[in-house]
């Protein structure tokens, strides 16, 4: 893929990224829609798009993905609605993609990475940009939506990490799609007594789910083989910025000085984990490439020694 097109690709992405934020709050803020309608039609448009898209490519029909990958992504979909009935965007997005990241950071340190010393420097600032962020005070987002966001964002790194080398990406994500529908259909039970749905608030769903969820995965993967890990990892921080202007441009939202502050620390401590983690694969494999030019050094040495003058 030519430069251009990787480019343009991956900021379509990152835009259609923002934009499920956008929709999301601008339903449950300006419509009557409410959160678990938004949720299932979201789901069920999302898993149309994506079939849609599968059988355009001529890929196999056979249902890809698993159980346990779909209530994942279900539990972000609904904890992602559900926190936007009182978040801002801005704000939603931030606290959820600090979620996504310190659940794959901690996975790997949980499975033996080592962090190096401006990795560990970069989680304190970002933890302490969230706790500045959720602080008590008058521009603190509310505590309950910040959970439920913080949860998604949890549940969503988790459907990042059970997709890894799980095959076709587009593929499987239509299967999780599908699966997670039932399980979405079946929140909307539970929550009968509160369900309200207008035209706008299922167009806003509708779009959510097949324009910035379907269309968007599947130009985002098909960037993402152009793209270095790392770099994939970095241009994500521009997402919560994308939803902090969206929000301030379409639904009328400030920027407080809280949010501006806690958005650098957070995002600023996870760019230095992310950019030391490049450091640090970049420098493994020429110190061994330099302990092995070491040893063949020492063996020929030792060779010389042995034969004699």
């Amino acid at each position: 893929m030519s430069l251009a097109r990787t480019v343009t690709f991956t900021s379509l992405a990152m835009i259609a990224f923002a934009a499920n934020s956008l929709l999301c709050r601008a339903a449950l803020k300006h419509t009557a829609i409410d959160a678990a309608s938004f949720t299932t039609i979201r789901l069920i448009s999302g898993a149309i798009m994506l079939w849609l898209l599968v059988r355009m490519r001529g890929g196999p029909q056979t249902r890809a993905g698993n159980w346990l990958s779909a209530s994942a992504l279900f539990v972000y979909a609904a904890g992602f609605s559900f926190a936007y009935v009182s978040l801002p965007a801005a704000s939603g997005a931030l606290l959820l993609f600090g979620a996504v990241q310190a659940t794959m950071i901690s996975h790997g340190v949980w499975s033996g990475e080592q962090l190096r010393r401006w990795q560990f420097v970069g989680l304190v600032l970002a933890f302490a940009g969230l706790v500045g962020l959720l602080l008590p005070g008058l521009s603190a987002p509310p505590l309950q939506g910040s959970i439920l966001m913080l949860g998604a964002g949890v549940a969503w790194g988790v459907y990042s990490l059970r997709g890894k080398g799980s095959g076709d990406p587009t593929q499987v994500t239509s299967g999780n799609f599908m699966r997670a529908v039932p399980i979405a259909l079946a929140l909307n039970v539970f929550t009968l007594n509160g369900t309200s749905l207008d035209a706008a608030g299922c167009w806003y769903a509708v779009a959510s789910g097949a324009l910035a969820s379907g269309i968007g995965y599947a130009i985002w993967y098909t960037a993402l083989p152009a793209l270095k890990a790392t770099h994939a990892a970095t241009v994500q921080l521009g997402v919560p910025v994308i939803a902090a202007f969206g929000g301030i441009v379409f639904l009328g939202e400030s920027l407080t000085p809280r949010l501006a502050l806690a958005s650098v620390t957070i995002l600023g401590g996870i760019a230095l984990v992310i950019l030391e983690r490049k450091n640090a694969d970049s420098v493994r494999p020429a110190l061994a490439a330099d302990h092995r030019a070491r040893a063949a050094a020492d063996i020929r040495a030792e060779s010389r020694d042995r034969s004699g003058p």
